[in-house]
């Protein structure tokens, strides 16, 4: 067993200054797309447990004692997550407004203002039922199909505010552990799931190592959060 490690600037990555730099999203952004390169860099070859990004040791000696401390946890760990991926589903309600053809605008355009006001506050009223009924039938249908083919999942929150900059309502926010050889399975399986779903939108990523999934790894006394 091994762990790749690397130095970082102390005047970022101290207690104090790391919290300032968890509210900045383009220093995170920045930060979080090394700390994956690597990852999946390591991944191609090997099974990787990848810690948090801000897990920070303050010398070398201390993660030494982490790996001989949690040594049997971890290789128990890995050995779970061998030829394991994660797949990630965000679900987003997105409240249709009303749509018309060129016939119905040329009816509405011949009712007095307020038959087409009604007419009009009717449609949006469907469209917003409509998303409403296919917000509560899609988790259960996206996920029961995740399921057939997934090992394990984890439910964090959905996204909002600044981390919610897909449009829509972010209802959904799920992760999998899925065998490789039934990746392509899982995928195929979500997408038929939300077939029909005409107000929700459906995002898959991955395959990724298991972020999710891997043995949280408490630091040491001394290391910083």
């Amino acid at each position: 067993m091994v762990v790749a490690v690397s130095p970082v600037p102390e005047r970022d990555f101290l207690e104090a200054a790391l919290r300032v730099h968890l509210e900045d999203l383009e220093w995170l952004e920045s930060v979080a797309r090394s700390h994956h390169h690597v990852i999946e860099a390591l991944a191609a070859r090997t099974t990787v447990l990848p810690l948090r990004l801000t897990t920070v040791y303050l010398d070398d000696e201390r993660v030494r004692v982490m790996l001989r401390s949690r040594h049997e946890a971890l290789d128990r760990r890995l050995t779970d997550l061998a030829a394991q991926v994660e797949w990630g589903i965000k679900l987003y309600v997105e409240t249709a407004a009303a749509s018309e053809s060129p016939a119905d605008a040329e009816l509405v355009s011949d009712l007095s203002p307020g038959r087409a006001y009604l007419k009009q506050h009717r449609a949006q009223r469907h469209a917003r039922e409509e998303a409403y009924q296919d917000a509560e039938r899609a988790p259960e249908r996206v996920q029961a199909a995740a399921r057939a083919h997934a090992v394990d999942r984890v439910q964090p929150r959905p996204q909002q505010g600044e981390l919610a900059r897909r449009p829509g309502e972010n209802v959904v926010n799920d992760a999998y552990l899925v065998p490789l050889h039934r990746a392509e399975g899982f995928r195929a399986a979500v997408m038929r799931a939300a077939e029909g779903l005409h107000c929700v939108r459906i995002e898959i990523t991955g395959p990724w190592p298991p972020y999710s999934f891997a043995a949280e790894v408490e630091p040491l006394k001394g290391a910083a959060p």
